[in-house]
């Protein structure tokens, strides 16, 4: 393909909640609508949808993205299954027949962008934090921003081979916002695959039991200092979890905890058991980004470093002022008692 005329192609799909286009698609609208200005390239989005009037309410939302608007729809694309995501994404790549493809890092998406790579001749690369681009010599050079190794290594890739599929990481940009306005997606016809499964349903925890909620303002981080003996001598894991589950429910945190907090469960000591290693946060555990952050009874400076390197405001409750998390890690450090805070914090958000 001709890289002087570049052309872009954004994936996007709907939201299991019902939502027109999930945030994160909204997200990936956004760094194609902004590439495609810089380098003065074609911007075309692909909408996966349950059915035509979903397609048609998501083509609204994007009417003044001034793309061309593409759309794939039909109860088989309702909910996420490989076979049918794969060939709908490989029909609306070779209707735009795009040079850069973008879509968010979901499961849904994440799970078959390699094989609709692969059915195109192209490659992928996952995880992008950044998009960047600029005319030169006549031609548009196109770089991709990633982390590696923990989040400790930044890289800026870039290839000339074409197509190339770039996953965007959630969280990573601002979500278009634009009018809603009268706007026409193009209907292109999907030649399904022989579908050997089927989805019967949908398992989830209650809200109340869901303590991983990637798109809450505030992330909680819990240290393992909720579990150890107190002023009086006497460990109150009980006490602990009831007023972290108060907290979260009130607040509408995400919860995040320390390694040393969810390995206890197997060192027979006390624990949260709420926690499980998917809310690890850290040098071995995830990288979230959320606008605020609150860590209690935390401490060691490492797993803040690298979990916290992409969160906005970071605060810390510790009765130790010296330790490494408090001293230039945190914003700002409360050297108070972590359960006395929170019993406060859930008096005042009860009173709301």
């Amino acid at each position: 393909m001709d890289q002087g005329t570049e052309s872009l192609l954004v994936l996007a799909h709907a939201d299991e909640s019902g939502s027109p286009l999930t945030k994160a698609s909204l997200e990936a609208v956004n760094a194609g609508k902004e590439l495609a200005d810089r380098l003065a390239a074609t911007l075309t989005i692909g909408i996966v949808a349950s059915g035509s009037a979903a397609a048609a309410t998501a083509a609204s939302s994007l009417a003044s993205t001034g793309a061309r608007l593409l759309a794939v729809s039909g109860e088989a694309f309702a909910l996420p299954r490989y076979a049918t995501d794969a060939a709908a994404c490989e029909t609306l790549c070779r209707a735009a027949q795009a040079g850069i493809v973008l879509a968010p890092h979901s499961s849904r998406l994440a799970r078959v962008a390699a094989g609709v790579a692969h059915r195109l001749g192209g490659f992928v690369d996952t995880h992008i934090t950044a998009v960047g681009g600029a005319e030169a010599g006549g031609s548009n050079t196109i770089s991709a921003t990633r982390w590696f190794y923990r989040q400790r290594v930044e890289a800026v890739l870039s290839r000339d081979a074409r197509p190339w599929f770039l996953l965007l990481d959630a969280g990573t940009r601002a979500a278009f916002a634009g009018q809603p306005g009268p706007a026409q997606a193009e209907e292109v016809a999907v030649q399904l695959p022989p579908i050997r499964t089927t989805v019967s349903g949908l398992r989830a925890p209650a809200q109340d039991a869901q303590t991983i909620r990637p798109d809450a303002k505030l992330l909680f981080v819990a240290g393992a200092g909720w579990t150890k003996k107190q002023a009086d001598g006497q460990t109150h894991a009980a006490e602990a979890g009831n007023l972290i589950l108060r907290f979260l429910h009130a607040s509408g945190a995400s919860l995040g905890s320390s390694k040393s907090l969810v390995d206890q469960g197997g060192e027979g000591n006390s624990v949260l058991p709420f926690l499980t290693h998917l809310n690890q946060i850290g040098q071995t555990g995830s990288t979230p980004r959320h606008a605020k952050g609150l860590a209690t009874c935390c401490h060691g400076e490492e797993p803040h470093v690298v979990g916290w390197r992409f969160i906005g405001d970071r605060r810390a409750v510790s009765l130790d002022p010296n330790c490494g998390w408090a001293r230039g890690k945190a914003d700002v450090v409360y050297i108070a008692d972590a359960f006395q805070v929170m019993e406060k914090l859930n008096a005042l958000l009860a009173l709301k």
